[in-house]
């Protein structure tokens, strides 16, 4: 049964409309006007008109980060996916873990993209589940009243390499160099962090659980469900993904069933600064990667291609079609 692990008062998020000025070596943004609630921000979250992708000068709604994770586990690595039914686009998506940006953040942005990562990518071994440091500095446990986290083992969060172009708040440059894009369906600047997670030793039969946030009578409520972890994993080879999709529950790597499947927009492809589709199809994007899928042979214990098998996950994306 799905259990609730937090509930917290969204009139308390505050962010900042953005002046966005862009050229070919650079991205700048800063704070424009005053601040404003989730719903006000919603409001302007609508299409833009930007003709020129590499040199443009434009006010926008909102900052939002994405963590692209990339997960060491047994001596291989996966990208972290998770999740979502988006209420404001009506759709379901495979994402990467991702949030909107605080008013008090919007100069640390990567202050954010941690935080949600604490939120969204809970990890639980046989003994607990997993604080988690970011080099010196231990990420927030938001549902430490609710879990009980491991005090002798923690996961380590580092940077991977960055963007070649330099985003800059104001005269600041972030130096992590996050991926910048101009998302034009919902006139929003996106950071993208590109970090890696890495386990201790003694991680057993550890299983990825995603947490979202619903709002619900005016509050949002964060729920946990073992029967949906809804994060999923994409291996990867020699850096570059691969065409198959995971989920890992207990030490065990379950095949994800991708018929029907999108990806959100951080996937699709981006001309200049500026992504304009709202989603991707997963075949889509495996054609934009130059990737096949692996052919499966008919047989006992195989599945025909098109088939979707009993012990495969579902990810109930008919929403989404």
């Amino acid at each position: 049964m799905p259990r609730i692990i937090s509930r917290k008062d969204p009139a308390t998020f505050k962010t900042l409309p953005l002046y966005v000025e862009a050229t070919p070596d650079g991205i700048a943004y800063q704070s424009l006007g005053r601040p404003l609630n989730f719903s006000e921000m919603l409001e302007r979250r609508k299409p833009v008109e930007l003709h020129d992708s590499q040199r443009f000068a434009v006010e926008l709604a909102n900052l939002g980060v994405s963590v692209r994770l990339t997960l060491n586990w047994q001596g291989r690595e996966y990208w972290v996916l998770v999740r979502q039914r988006r209420q404001d686009r009506g759709d379901v998506v495979l994402k990467l873990i991702s949030g909107y940006v605080p008013a008090h953040e919007l100069n640390l942005p990567l202050l954010t993209a941690l935080q949600e990562v604490a939120e969204e990518c809970l990890l639980e071994t046989s003994e607990g589940w997993l604080y988690g440091r970011f080099g010196d500095t231990w990420l927030p446990a938001p549902y430490e009243g609710s879990l009980k986290y491991r005090e002798n083992a923690h996961f380590r969060l580092s940077p991977l390499s960055g963007a070649a172009r330099p985003v800059q708040c104001g005269n600041l440059t972030l130096l992590e160099r996050p991926r910048a894009y101009v998302h034009v369906p919902t006139a929003s600047l996106q950071l993208v962090y590109d970090l890696r997670l890495d386990l201790p030793k003694d991680a057993k039969q550890l299983s990825l659980l995603h947490v979202d946030e619903h709002l619900e009578n005016g509050k949002l409520i964060a729920r946990l469900d073992h029967a949906r972890p809804d994060l999923y994993l994409i291996p990867l080879e020699q850096g570059r993904p691969t065409a198959e999709l995971l989920t890992l529950r207990q030490g065990q790597l379950v095949p994800a069933a991708t018929r029907g499947l999108w990806l959100a927009e951080s996937f699709a492809a981006q001309e200049g600064w500026l992504v304009r589709d709202e989603r991707i199809r997963w075949r889509d994007w495996l054609t934009l990667q130059n990737l096949t899928p692996k052919a499966q042979k008919a047989g006992p214990g195989t599945v025909r291609a098109g088939a979707t098998p009993a012990p495969r996950v579902r990810l109930d994306t008919a929403a989404a079609v």
